[in-house]
């Protein structure tokens, strides 16, 4: 089984909606979140791939919602390389209550490395390829 990369941090109140709980379009940032914190991991950033005129649009997203998160919960969110192409990564996220360990959601996100200038999908970086594969299932 290969490794997951592990982040944590605690519900803020602007991700609740009046009853306190998550709303559910806020694990998109979740795992967005995870994603950034995973970059910086392997030693990169976002700006790493714009520099080199590369955007990660996100041309797929899911998420399935087990049990509810509320303000001021203690998160961590596992992120797992589910699959990698020549043009295109899928990460898989779980996302737990840190201290009773339940699991609140599970979900991926596809992302295609494009061009910035023309939109259009290009490789994706050797070097980036390289730092991802040891995170593959």
């Amino acid at each position: 089984m290969p490794p997951t990369f592990k982040t944590s941090f605690r519900v803020s109140w602007i991700d609740t909606d009046a009853a306190q709980v998550v709303h559910f379009s806020n694990y998109f940032k979740f795992f967005e979140r995870t994603e950034e914190e995973f970059y910086r991991h392997l030693g990169f950033s976002f700006n790493d791939a714009m520099e080199r005129g590369i955007w990660l649009p996100r041309v797929e997203a899911f998420c399935q919602y087990k049990r509810p998160a509320r303000f001021n919960d203690l998160l961590e969110v596992e992120l797992t390389v589910e699959e990698i192409r020549e043009k295109s990564v899928k990460y898989s996220f779980k996302v737990f209550n840190k201290e009773s360990e339940a699991l609140i959601a599970n979900g991926y996100v596809v992302m295609v490395a494009a061009d910035k200038r023309t939109g259009k999908a290009v490789q994706i970086p050797k070097e980036f390829l390289e730092k991802l594969k040891p995170f593959c299932e």
